[in-house]
């Protein structure tokens, strides 16, 4: 059973960076599709960005050239770099797999806040 822990979240200035990681115990991140989801309260969890097994990276446009998720293998870590960070990315961030054996998973949040 795969199990993810996010760490990284905090308050920041708006024009500032954060870097969210999420550590997975319970499977390989090279052979699992990850993905970054956000919620803020009231709202439904969206995705914001996503890298599957074989590398491959989507964002959602009002994150594209300021947000980079990428994986370190040696690690077994998935990250989200965020930079040029503006209030609307105030939120909850979540990291989830999927794998065809092992099934999908959620994190349990990292909060990320940025003020004007």
């Amino acid at each position: 059973q795969v199990q993810l822990v996010e760490s990284g979240g905090g308050l920041v200035q708006a024009g500032g960076s954060l870097t969210l990681s999420c550590k997975v115990s319970g499977g390989f991140v090279s052979v699992i599709d990850m993905a970054w989801y956000r919620q803020v309260p009231g709202n439904q969890r969206e995705l914001v960005a996503s890298i599957t097994n074989s590398g491959a990276t989507v964002s959602i446009d009002s994150v594209k050239g300021r947000f980079t998720v990428s994986r370190d293998n040696a690690k077994n870590t998935v990250h989200l770099q965020m930079n040029s960070l503006k209030p609307e990315d105030t939120g909850t961030y979540f990291c989830y797999s999927k794998h065809w054996r092992l099934g999908s998973a959620w994190g349990q949040g990292t909060q990320v806040t940025v003020s004007s």
